[in-house]
């Protein structure tokens, strides 16, 4: 098989060993051999001349269609990268080969059958000599398409399979796969010659009655194709046309059904002007009435969806499709028209919405519900907003029940025959109100809504696939998104009315209560979604709702028997009381009442009920924190005193990291208390038990000596209690300081205790040491003693800076970096680093004494351990570069002063700069990302400093051909944007003339030759750095000439501005062999983000807008909490 890397090899000869090396790769049984092959095959694609022999493979009869493959595969290779050095002959000979092999498969209906996998391959490769070709050299491309066209039915059908592959490649994947500017050229040549295809379709149309009976597969092909160009073509085709007249008669034809129903999906969800309203409204009217010819809008979606084949199930997607985004696109031109036929088909069309909407399939309901938050949230804003001064309507009840039991339980409103035609015979509405015409559609929507309500985060408690109620494991973020829409929506239609959504859910409490609708799966969506309207109501209506629903959960939760059931009402109390702080915290009874119901079920050993107990009583303490520590009418104390005197009890049957979420809710609660006096004795009384087990050790420890430690009991136990200090050092805030002054000073030993016996363990038995079960235990109190420290200075304030930096910040200095310099890297913890980086932020920097002691305790024995691979040591490169990012953005100076030694210094500067370029070398994202962060900080701070020139002598260029070298390895496109703002800092500075010493290196003759452009100007910076990158770019990209490298420095070294210095980056990037045919999406990483900001800042500010959009807890902080 190695013979085929022979260019001597004859044509024969290679397509014989090139059939048998395929073969071997597809069916082999040897790995070893399937490899080889698969090794050799990928050489011959490197082989410059390889395509040469492309049809000679294809020619070959005995060719195998794998072959067949590759050979395209070769040809497509070098269309993509060097199609423009082929000479001019060369590439018309390339394109008519191509050309002639495609009108010979195509031209048959055997050939389009039998060959149609190799002939649409044959297709890409065609398109992408087009997107070379077109228009400079293959001007009458579309003129030759369209003509050969015509000339025979199956050749018709392949071109317009041609056609629509061009549309794509041109207006939907040419993103960051050609240069901008070639884009353009292409979508106007598109647009301009468009006229000959759009003739070409409508050749077909108005054969199709002809054409259906003798080759409707062309009929469908065409208006597939057509679909393709809907998106961009120009209106007058579509509405100044037969084009919709001829698509609504298609939509009659069962066949024909779906192809159009796509084209009209298209069309419906384009925006348009006024100028063709008329066209809009008629084709709603036209589209209406066929669609009711054959499915009534009572049809059953629901039940009948999963028994329905592929096609009719695309036809219900698409049905809904074009329903949204017509509506979207025109419903409010429609609503502003009084004719009755344009009124009832928006009727009739949003009555098939809300029946699609039971439609069992997510995707399909997912579409729907989009156009329903859409259109609530419309209704909300112009009618119901408090700047509207409207008031409920009584009447919408009224409507409410005849559309839900048209809609929903199948009876016919319409009296209706059975043929569908009479649904769109109706009134148009009377009044002026949007709200009372939509409000029977809407209250069929409120109960889809509630009857499928999403899981919100907060549910832990599930039903698994065999029908048991278990504890979630991972969390389902299709879910939780879903939620949120339909939250919002549910929302938007509780303020539209009230009173029914109010309705609805406590009818629906009560069939759960009777036992006539009783099941896990009705009661969890509907306590979902009374959960998700809270602040939807006003103040009163809310109480009066609520304490029916919590009596009613609360009753019910006395009714159940089975601890399933149990479970499962526990659940969605839990979950309802967690959503309502606003009433809770005006209803102090209530308040108590549920918090010790939660208490209750914090003894439920039910798996998830204690966990969701714990979660609902931080979230509660959360919200109403100041309640617990205020003394209530009819109390004697604040109840956070009771609470205290009863933590034993009530934690008695909590696992520890429940107990560690309890006492982060008594922490954020006494943190409210305004008396210090009293908080810092709440503290001291919230800490009573595990301090009296953190003393029995300490005692135990001293006692009898350090035996007791070494007990695996004893370490988690120590282990529980730091982690509950961590937890409380969180919520608790600065306040924290009384109980860390009561346990430092024997952390501290305890940590320095645990240090010595595993480095005494590690001189006995070496590194296998470090993995045993001691060990990790060990490891756990130290990283827990840090973690305890670090949680502590995260809530730091800027008052207590001083007292912290003496009191515990210099303590631990030497314990803890000594241990961690004296460690094996095996045995050294990573949240040392994370701690360190920390201190360094919290204190917004340290002296330059202070940050010596940091760097040469943890910066060189660390990057010993993470700079051999990108895998081991992954905790300890995070919190390395967090370190290293800290002490460059608050002690910067320090970083030039790591030694008195000035030659040491340098030598530690050089290590601080290595390890950057290490950084952002490292192929995880993350890590990749910090070194382009911190790369970017420090030099934006050399820049203002007076180490500038210093810097740039010395490692300028270095840094500028490492950046260079990611920036064009495909590896490294996420870091895109960071890596053009770096460089154009670099030559920025280099061209503002702010450096005054040469950056070159004077004694070297090349460098001044770069300097001087061998000596024909005078030296200068911006010279060297524009000749360097010429010979850098040149020698590194061989495929690109001479003119374009020079076009590419141009733009780098004159563009200041950051958006055109990317954009000329980028195309510079596409132009080069290893972009140009991939995925380079994350080439436009940063304008999605940007995107996304603007996004989520228009987006607060859209929930802030309507009371209860913004769920309870993410609410901020009113003061009332």
């Amino acid at each position: 098989m190695e013979k085929l890397l022979d260019p001597s090899l004859s044509d024969a000869e290679f397509v014989m060993l090139l059939n048998q090396t395929i073969q071997v790769m597809y069916t082999s049984s040897s790995a070893a051999e399937r490899n080889m092959a698969q090794t050799l095959l990928t050489q011959v694609q490197e082989m410059p001349d390889a395509w040469l022999r492309a049809d000679k493979v294809l020619d070959e009869p005995q060719s195998s269609q794998p072959t067949k493959f590759y050979a395209l595969q070769l040809l497509t290779g070098m269309i993509s990268y060097r199609w423009k050095a082929l000479p001019r002959a060369t590439a018309e000979t390339v394109r008519s080969y191509v050309v002639n092999k495609v009108i010979a498969l195509s031209s048959t209906q055997e050939g389009l059958l039998s060959e149609r996998v190799y002939l649409n391959k044959l297709n890409l490769v065609l398109v992408s000599i087009v997107k070379q070709e077109w228009p400079a050299h293959w001007r009458s491309f579309i003129q030759e398409i369209v003509g050969a066209s015509k000339t025979n039915p199956y050749l018709c059908e392949n071109n317009m399979v041609i056609l629509a592959l061009l549309s794509e490649e041109v207006f939907e994947f040419s993103h960051g796969q050609m240069k901008q500017d070639r884009i353009v050229e292409l979508k106007n040549q598109f647009n301009d010659e468009f006229a000959m295809v759009f003739q070409l379709c409508q050749w077909v149309f108005k054969q199709a009655d002809t054409l259906i009976s003798t080759h409707k597969s062309l009929v469908c092909q065409s208006l597939q194709t057509l679909e393709k160009f809907l998106m961009w073509i120009p209106l007058g085709y579509i509405y100044e046309t037969d084009l919709i007249e001829d698509l609504i008669k298609f939509f009659g034809v069962p066949y024909l059904r779906n192809a159009s129903l796509r084209c009209m999906v298209e069309i419906g969800s384009l925006n348009v002007t006024t100028m063709y309203a008329v066209q809009i409204k008629t084709l709603l009217v036209n589209f209406m009435k066929t669609l009711v010819s054959f499915v009534p809008p009572t049809h059953d979606f629901h039940n009948v969806y999963e028994t329905s084949d592929e096609e009719a199930q695309n036809f219900i997607m698409d049905l809904a499709l074009f329903f949204t985004g017509f509506f979207k696109a025109h419903l409010s031109l429609l609503d502003n028209d009084e004719n009755s036929d344009v009124q009832t088909a928006i009727r009739i069309a949003h009555e098939f919405l809300a029946n699609l909407s039971t439609v069992p399939d997510i995707e399909v309901f997912k579409t729907c519900l989009e156009w329903w938050h859409r259109l609530a949230s419309d209704l909300y804003s112009n009618e119901c907003h408090p700047s509207v001064a409207l008031l409920r309507s009584p009447l919408m009840l009224g409507g409410s029940q005849g559309i839900h039991n048209h809609i929903l339980d199948g009876t016919n409103t319409n009296n209706n025959t059975g043929d569908g035609s009479s649904a769109m015979e109706g009134q148009a509405r009377s009044g002026p109100s949007r709200r009372m015409f939509y409000a029977p559609i809407l209250s069929a929507v409120r109960r889809v809504m509630i009857s499928r309500m999403a899981k919100p985060e907060e549910v832990l408690i599930v039903e698994d696939e065999n029908g048991e109620i278990v504890r979630e494991t991972t969390k389902d973020t299709d879910a939780i998104a879903l939620y949120k829409t339909m939250r919002e929506t549910l929302v938007f239609l509780t303020h539209l009315d009230t009173d029914d959504t109010e309705h609805i859910m406590l009818e629906r409490m009560t069939k759960q209560i009777d036992g006539t609708e009783w099941s896990w799966h009705n009661l969890n969506t509907l306590c979902w979604a009374i959960g998700s309207i809270s602040g939807a109501m006003g103040e009163e209506e809310e109480k009066k709702f609520l304490v029916t629903v919590i009596k009613d959960l609360l009753h019910l939760c006395e009714q159940k028997r089975g601890k399933d059931n149990k479970a499962v009402v526990a659940s969605n109390i839990m979950y309802v009381v967690g959503q309502y702080p606003r009433f809770l915290r005006a209803h102090w009874k209530f308040l108590k009442t549920v918090v010790n119901k939660n208490f209750e079920f914090m003894h439920e050993t039910h798996p998830g009920v204690q966990d969701m107990a714990c979660d609902t009583f931080l979230k509660i303490a959360q919200k109403c924190r100041r309640k617990f520590v205020t003394t209530q009418i009819g109390e004697t104390r604040p109840f956070i005193n009771e609470m205290l005197d009863n933590v034993s009890e009530i934690i008695a049957e909590l696992e520890p990291h429940q107990i560690q979420s309890f006492y982060e809710s008594c922490g954020c609660i006494i943190a409210s208390h305004s008396n210090s006096q009293e908080r810092d004795g709440l503290i001291v009384k919230l800490f009573e038990l595990p301090n009296q087990s953190w003393q029995q050790i300490i005692y135990a420890a001293s006692s009898s000596g350090n035996d007791v430690l070494k007990q695996r009991d004893t370490m988690k136990k120590i282990v529980n209690i730091l982690r509950t200090n961590a937890r409380v050092a969180g919520s608790l805030g600065p306040p924290y300081y009384v109980q860390l002054k009561f346990i430092f000073v024997d952390m501290l030993k305890m940590y320095s205790l645990y240090s010595e016996m595993i480095s005494l363990a590690v001189q006995s038995q070496g590194v296998f040491a470090t993995r045993t079960s001691d060990a990790r235990n060990m490891r756990s109190v130290k990283k827990e003693c840090l973690r305890v420290i670090e949680a502590f200075l995260s809530t730091l304030e800027h008052k207590d800076k001083d007292l912290v930096l003496r009191d515990v910040v210099d303590p631990m200095l030497e314990p803890i970096l000594g241990n961690y310099y004296n460690s094996i890297a095996e045995a050294r913890d990573a949240e040392v680093l994370s701690l360190f980086s920390e201190i360094v932020s919290s204190m917004k920097g340290l002296d330059d004494a202070r940050i010596r002691m940091i760097f040469k305790s943890l910066m060189s024995c660390t990057l010993d351990m993470i700079r051999n691979n990108f895998e081991d040591f992954p905790d300890a490169r995070l919190n390395f570069f967090k370190l290293l990012a800290s002490i460059n953005r608050y002690s910067f100076p320090s970083l030039f002063r790591l030694d008195e030694n000035p030659a040491a210094a340098e030598a530690e500067f050089r290590v601080v700069v290595d390890a950057i370029v290490w950084a952002f070398r490292h192929t995880e994202r993350n890590v990749a990302e910090t070194g382009l962060t911190i790369l970017l900080e420090h030099i934006q701070n050399i820049a203002n400093s007076e180490y500038v020139g210093y810097w740039f002598q010395r490692y300028f260029r270095m840094i500028l051909n490492e950046i260079l070298s990611v920036l064009t390895d495909t590896l490294h496109k996420p870091g895109f944007k960071l890596q053009s703002l770096i460089l154009m800092h670099l030559l920025g500075i280099v061209t503002s003339g702010v450096l005054k010493e040469p950056i070159w290196n004077q004694d070297n003759s090349q460098d001044n030759a770069l300097a001087t452009s061998n000596g024909t100007q005078p030296p200068s910076n911006p010279l060297f750095v524009r000749n360097h990158l010429m010979q850098t770019l040149s020698s590194a990209f061989p495929n690109m000439n001479e003119a374009q490298v020079l076009e590419t420095l141009r733009g780098m070294i004159e563009c200041n501005e950051e958006k055109a210095f990317k954009g000329h980056l980028r195309d510079f990037l596409v132009q080069t062999k290893e972009f140009s045919a991939g995925d380079n999406t994350d080439l436009y990483d940063e304008e999605r983000q940007l995107q996304q900001i603007e996004q989520q800042k228009q987006e607060a500010e859209r929930l802030a807008r309507t009371p209860g959009l913004v769920a309870p807890n993410a609410m901020p902080d009113d003061g009332m909490s």
